[in-house]
Order: C-alpha cells, then structure tokens, then sequence
C-alpha cells in the first residue's frame, strides 16, 4: 500500500498478461474504499494511470515496465497519409455524441464487435452487466461517440471529457467494415473534438512494445510517452 498526494493506492495480486507471452502482470488502483472523483482522475490521469470501469489503474507488473502511457499533443499533432485517408474516406459518416447510456442498438454492435475480434478472449457473449462495468461510471464524465452511416450506427467511440484532455477508454465498430479503418478514424475524430474544446491531450492509453495490438498506438505523431515519471516527446 503506497500513498500518492493523498491517495491510497492499492496492488493486485499477479495473473497472466494478456498482451505478452510469458509475462506475469499486476496494477495499482487507486483507493477502490474510496469513491473516485474527476478531480482525482485528472491528477491521476497525468501521472500515466488509466480508468477501467469504476476504477482507476496503472501497471505495475513486478519484472517488466512495457505499458507504457501515450497521449497526443493536439495542437502539434499530424496525420500521416494513411490516417488522413482513414478520415477523409469516413466523411460520409454522421457523428453524434451522447452521454454514455446502455441501448440495446450500441449493446448489439458492442456484442457483434467481440464476438468476431475477440473470440475465445474472455471478452466474448457479454452481458449487459459486462458492458455497464466495463464502459460507463457515474462518477466520470464519459461520451459515446457515435458514427452512423446512413443512419446505421457502425462505430461508437467511448470517450472520457477531463479538464487535460480526452481519454480514449475504447471503440468498437461493426466488424464487417474493417476496410474503412473505423479504429484510427475515430482516434482522429476525437483529436478534432478536444481540439474544438481546446483541451490539450488526447490519451490514448498503454502501448506496449511487442505487442501487435498495440503497435497501433505508436502511429498518431508527434506523441508523449510517460517513462520514469516523466511525459517525453516521441
């Protein structure tokens, strides 16, 4: 148990990583005896932690420091080709953005969207509690996303508004459409949205090195990586 500005923080027992082969993997949380606030998570937020849920969490796995926290600068940020051509060949799309709620529409497309990329994962066949725990806090200030195309919703990016930025928490899309490269589309279209807020930061979470899922991550440029209790430019 450590303390952090006056916040307790608490250690998982180890498990299995889910990202590398071969890897134990451990978080800290902060006080979950506590109820988190936006206060706390915009602190926390800038000191590389991340929200799951009604938590709030960084790795701190015993023997291996791969998570890395990235975030976008959103006033220096620059789209490479394939990016803007993500972007511009999704301009046919409406966007709607929503408090976070449970509809059966974006638990269906939520569904879908594990059923096929996450297949024997442990993430498939949800329940409505699943994707409740998983996606949406009372405490956070949290929007979903909504790209539709001809009216059908085929895109939802759960997105977390903080006073330093968006956290990008996760997006799922209709898996039928991978050609339109939904995933990077939606990070480019909530850099445009914290850039209309004038937020600085886009975050978008771990990126690991080694990791395919996440290699994804190093693409978005310029971008600051949190290492050694420092954001750095990359």
């Amino acid at each position: 148990m450590k303390h952090s500005s006056k916040i307790v923080l608490f250690q998982s027992a180890a498990e299995a990583c889910s990202y590398l082969d071969n890897h134990s993997a451990r978080n800290i949380y902060a006080d979950p005896f506590r109820p988190p606030t936006m206060d706390m998570y915009n602190l926390l937020i800038q000191k590389g932690f991340r929200r799951s849920g009604h938590h709030i969490y960084r790795p701190h796995c015993d023997s291996c420091d791969k998570c890395v926290s990235v975030r976008i600068p959103v006033d220096t940020f620059k789209p490479t080709r394939s990016q803007k051509r993500s972007y511009l060949s999704n301009n046919d799309l409406s966007i709607h953005l929503s408090q976070a709620r449970y509809t059966d529409e974006i638990f269906n497309l939520y569904t879908r969207y594990l059923n096929r990329r996450h297949q024997n994962a442990g993430m498939d066949n949800p329940t409505r509690e699943d994707f409740e725990r998983f996606l949406i806090s009372d405490w956070c200030d949290t929007l979903f996303f909504e790209l539709r195309l001809n009216g059908e919703l085929i895109c939802v990016a759960v997105t977390d508004e903080l006073s330093t930025g968006l956290s990008a928490v996760y997006t799922f899309f209709d898996p039928d459409l991978t050609t339109r490269s939904l995933g990077t589309a939606a990070i480019v279209f909530q850099v445009e949205l914290a850039r209309q807020k004038r937020l600085p930061f886009v975050y978008l979470g771990y990126w690991i090195d080694g990791s395919q899922k996440m290699m994804y991550k190093a693409k978005f440029k310029p971008q600051q990586r949190y290492i050694a209790d420092n954001w750095i430019g990359s």
